[in-house]
């Protein structure tokens, strides 16, 4: 791993010890009110201050990176596998199984993704498991296209017919020559794709089809303190930070592999 990559696992580590202190270690629940602490400044009772109805920063804050790490790594996981999978089936399985799964994949790609997920967040709003379906279903075509390019130059190359020639198994052959093809092109879709589930899970949020009060989540608590700017910038900026330093993370993990 280079130094970019490291610093980028080194964020997304901190903010996850972070995410675990504040969940675990928090005197104060999520939706705890106090209405004679509104929009405190930090302090040693409320670290990160408090927010329009008097509840807990720190503790909202805490629970909203968990959400948005749990959907990054979910949709990240299941987008890569379905993708990394049936773009090797694609090419192994004879022209019959490349053109469906062309034609399925011609038509996702026709589609906007956000749009996509826009409409799966809108027949289900709030509902965590909608979202991460909608973005994995828009997230694993570009594995699909990717991990299919590389195969098929692979399984045409005189080492994988060599092993396929002495008898070798497929499982085999994708471990010994398809993976470490496909691995570095994976692994950096997958930093990217992480990056762009937060993104996507936060522009729900800024349009209100995203995660429901009063569950705390990035892009909700944006829109919910923004009217509250010049009285406690501190509290709008948090989320905001968040965001671009997760997103930053990502991006630095989806660096150039050694």
């Amino acid at each position: 791993m280079t130094k970019s990559q490291w610093a980028g696992g080194g964020i997304l580590l901190s903010l996850v010890l972070f995410s675990l202190a504040g969940m675990s270690f928090s005197p104060y629940s999520l939706s705890q009110q106090d209405l004679n602490a509104i929009l405190e400044a930090p302090s040693s009772s409320h670290w990160l201050g408090t927010d329009h109805f008097g509840r807990s920063m720190f503790t909202r804050m805490a629970y909203a990176v968990g959400l948005s790490f749990a959907l990054g790594v979910l949709c990240v996981l299941t987008s890569a596998l379905v993708g990394t999978s049936l773009g090797i089936w694609a090419v192994w399985g004879g022209k019959t199984v490349d053109s469906t799964l062309g034609v399925v994949v011609n038509v996702l790609l026709a589609l906007p993704g956000l749009v996509v997920v826009l409409l799966f967040a809108a027949i289900a709003p709030g509902s965590f498991w909608v979202l991460y379906l909608a973005i994995s279903l828009v997230q694993w075509v570009e594995y699909f296209r990717v991990v299919r390019a590389v195969t098929q130059s692979v399984i045409h190359s005189p080492a994988r017919q060599s092993s396929h020639m002495m008898g070798f198994g497929r499982w085999y052959q994708v471990k010994r020559h398809i993976w470490p093809s496909i691995a570095p092109s994976v692994f950096t879709l997958a930093a990217f794709g992480g990056a762009n589930a937060i993104l996507t899970m936060a522009s729900l949020g800024f349009v209100y089809v995203g995660i429901q009060p009063p569950l705390a989540e990035l892009g909700l608590m944006t829109v919910e303190l923004f009217p509250y700017y010049s009285e406690a910038p501190w509290v709008l900026a948090q989320p905001l930070i968040v965001i671009a330093l997760m997103v930053f993370a990502f991006h630095l993990l989806a660096g150039k592999r050694l």
